[in-house]
């Protein structure tokens, strides 16, 4: 048993998680998301909503600050201004579990360009659109 490891993070996930260096990106994505087309690494937590999963990983991952921008979500097509609610559920938890992050918006196809050169993706069961996360890891 360990200590204060939050629930949701299972041996896969805490395994990949750890596996992470600085600068390396992951990706929480919605269960709409291509995620075991794109390359990279995918761990599943179905039945997960996205923002839970990015609370948990969050409790644990600390977010790059020699970069400009360490957390991305997806543009709404059609309309890159738009902010989703889902988009500001991410940015409350960017703000409480790891500090004053914005995260930066990626036209769709560009997000996922991005995302075929993270080293993770955790493929949650998040239902609502444009529920899709980048975050770039820091160091300790």
């Amino acid at each position: 048993m360990l200590r204060n490891i939050h629930p949701m993070l299972g041996p896969d996930l805490l395994h990949a998680l750890r596996s992470l260096g600085h600068g390396d990106e992951l990706v929480i994505s919605d269960a709409n998301f291509p995620s075991h087309s794109l390359g990279p690494r995918v761990v599943r937590l179905d039945g997960i909503d996205a923002v839970a999963a990015a609370d948990a990983i969050l409790a644990h991952l600390p977010l790059d600050t020699f970069v400009e921008a360490a957390a991305f979500r997806m543009e709404v097509v059609g309309d890159p201004d738009a902010v989703t609610p889902i988009a500001e559920e991410f940015a409350e938890v960017v703000r409480r579990r790891a500090g004053d992050f914005p995260i930066r918006s990626l036209e769709r196809f560009a997000f996922y360009e991005r995302a075929r050169t993270a080293s993770l993706i955790v493929a949650t069961g998040e239902t609502r659109h444009y529920g899709n996360l980048i975050l770039k890891t820091g160091v300790l």
